[in-house]
Order: structure tokens, then sequence, then C-alpha cells
């Protein structure tokens, strides 16, 4: 039975539109293994209204019963089930978190518990994950979670996800990691806030050189030994900013990026141009070029659903005006009807992911052990 707090189309608490996101985005979870459907329907039913207490309470409950039984599992010797609920537990840590404000101390320490449960999760794995400090700014360091691929020893193609600011990594583990692990992929999954609280996020939307990151990592892929470092791709997880597409103009290293395209740097180009009957466009500030504008030779996927902050027609004219200037530039749309059409594919991520992560294959090569 659908709870009465849920709409007839699944809508979590009308009246506040980031409960009601995050809710859809626990339903889909399931699907990857980061939630389990009755788990979020009981919690839904247990709810006070949009009430942020008792959405954070009931989250943090259920999110330690999770945690409870994978420490059970792995004492017992079940490192399959203990993955499987630390993803859950994770998950559910990073949801009671997300209503709080970013100066409540009970945010930090959901943030800090649901990375606990993340390393849990690497070191239960075969071959094992490690977590990755990697030196970026004068006094903030990237981290990441580096996952080897299925054949442990050898070189593998490697997959970076990195989500937009603001956006931790611990999604990934459950999101991202076993579209990789299917293909033969080591992933390394990203974020921009290294070891640093929420508040570091408006530290970072202040600097105009995001991108500066990529060039860092890929210098720590260049020096491991399991990483073939001529198959190398980027996935960048959201549309809040070009970041990703201006690090691949600098990034030559880079065999393939699924991103924006710099879709929105165009799109600001073009609406500024409009709103001050500008001829000429060149003339109104944007971060940098945008990719499809320039002569970078990696090949490019850009995604968005149709019914996403930026109309599918609108995206089309755009990569169509551009594509001169870029090699292997490819747009897919997902519509209403095959699902996937949210912004950032919300109410099916699933189904951009194995499209995404098809692409990647077929541009990096398949790995030769799949398990």
């Amino acid at each position: 039975m659908i709870p009465a707090c849920l709409s007839d189309d699944w809508t979590l608490c009308p009246e506040r539109e980031d409960i009601s996101a995050e809710f859809t985005r626990l339903l889909t979870a399931a699907q990857e293994g980061g939630a389990t459907i009755a788990e979020c329907l009981m919690i839904a039913r247990h709810l006070e209204s949009s009430d942020d207490r008792s959405w954070h309470r009931e989250w943090k409950r259920l999110a330690q019963a999770n945690r409870q039984r994978a420490e059970a599992a792995f004492a017992e010797g079940h490192l399959a089930s203990a993955q499987r609920n630390w993803l859950r537990a994770m998950n559910y840590y990073g949801a009671a978190a997300m209503p709080l404000d970013q100066a409540d101390e009970r945010r930090w320490v959901a943030v800090l518990t649901m990375q606990e449960c993340a390393r849990r999760y690497l070191s239960a794995r075969s071959p094992a994950g490690e977590v990755v400090t990697i030196p970026w700014l004068d006094g903030h360091a990237l981290q990441g979670y580096f996952l080897p691929a299925p054949s442990g020893s050898a070189r593998a193609p490697t997959v970076i996800c990195i989500g937009e600011p603001g956006h931790r990594k611990e999604e990934f583990l459950y999101k991202l990691v076993p579209h990789a692990r299917e293909r033969g992929f080591s992933m390394l999954a990203l974020d921009l806030f290294g070891d640093r609280r929420d508040d570091y996020i408006d530290v970072l939307l202040r600097r105009g050189d995001l991108e500066s990151a990529i060039p860092c990592v890929m210098d720590h892929l260049e020096a491991r030994g399991d990483v073939d470092f001529a198959r190398v791709g980027i996935i960048a997880d959201g549309w809040g900013s070009s970041f990703v597409a201006r690090a691949v103009l600098q990034e030559p290293r880079l065999a393939a990026a699924v991103c924006d395209g710099g879709l929105w740097d165009l799109h600001e180009r073009a609406f500024f141009a409009s709103r001050f009957a500008l001829s000429d466009v060149g003339i109104v500030p944007v971060p940098h070029a945008p990719l499809m504008a320039s002569s970078a030779d990696c090949p490019v996927l850009i995604t968005l659903g149709e019914d996403g902050w930026l109309k599918a027609d609108r995206a089309r004219q755009l990569v169509q005006s551009s594509r001169h200037g870029a090699s292997d530039v490819m747009l897919k749309v997902f519509t209403a009807a095959e699902t996937g059409a949210a912004q950032a594919h919300a109410d099916n991520p699933s189904l951009a992911n194995e499209y995404i992560f098809d692409w990647l294959e077929s541009r990096l090569g398949a790995a030769a052990r799949r398990i």
C-alpha cells in the first residue's frame, strides 16, 4: 500500500521540492543496491510531514540498522551481504544529512559516518578498494575511492567519476561501480570536497579554475601501475557547470569524456547575446571557450533528458551549430517514453548509465577479463 504522504505520482511532500527530489533519488537507488523500496516506503510512513528533524531521525535510524547488519555479516564471513548493507547504510546516512543546515553538527557527523561505511565497503571487496589523496590546491587535496577492476593486478582501462561542486562521491559506489566492474574497468570516484565540511563549497564556487583538478587526477593515475593510461575516460555526474568540459580542453591524455560538452557555457553566451542584442557573441564573458567550439580530439558524449532544465531542441541546436569545431561529439536525448527524461536522469539513472558505460566501452575497449 502506498503511504498516505505520497501522491499518486510518488512525490513525497509536494511543498518541499528538495525533500521530494531526495526521496525520488532514494527510490531509484534501489535499482542499483543503494536502497530497498520496502525500507523507503516504511520511512515514508513514519515521517512527520516535511519536518527536517523527523526526516533526519528516521533515515539515521534506518542507516544504523543497515550498518549493524553489515558488521554482523562481516563478522560471520558473509562479505557480499556486508557490502550490500554498508552501501545502503552509506546512502541512508547521506539522506539523513541532506536537509540539515551546513553549520549543523549532526550533518557533519552523518557525513563522517557515511564515509566510514564507504571505507568498510571498500575493504570488503575483492580486490579491495582504497582511499586516495591527490594534491590539488595549496592547503587542499582531493580525496577519492579507487576501485580496481576484477582482474586485480593487470593494467585496466579506468573511468574517473566526479560530481559537480557540492556533490559527494559516495553515491558513485552503488550508482556507477557496478557498471564499471561489469565491463572490466577500474574506477576512481572523486568529489571536490577532500576532507572538508559542506560549507567549503562556498570557497570552491568562488574559484574560476575548478577544471585544474583534472590534470592533477590524471597525474595520479599515470603514476599507478594498475591503470592502462592510454584508456582513461571521465564522467561528469550532474549538470551544475561545465568545469569537466573545460578540463577536456586542457587535458589531452583523456581518451573519452561524458559531460555537458560546454552546453551551459554556450547557453549562457547565447542568453547574454540575445538579452543585450549583441551581434558578436564572442565578447560575452564565459569562463573559457566551450568544448564544442574547440578542436579537442577527445570523443565526447552528452546525455540529457527531454524534460530537464535545458530543452532537447535547444541542446540539439547548440550541438549542431558547434559541431564543426569538434571531431567526435555525440548527443543522446532520453525521452519520457523510455524514461531517464528528468534532469540528470533522476527518474531512471540506471538506463542512462547503461548507455553511458556502453559508449565508454566502445571508446576505451573492454578489458580482457569480465565477471
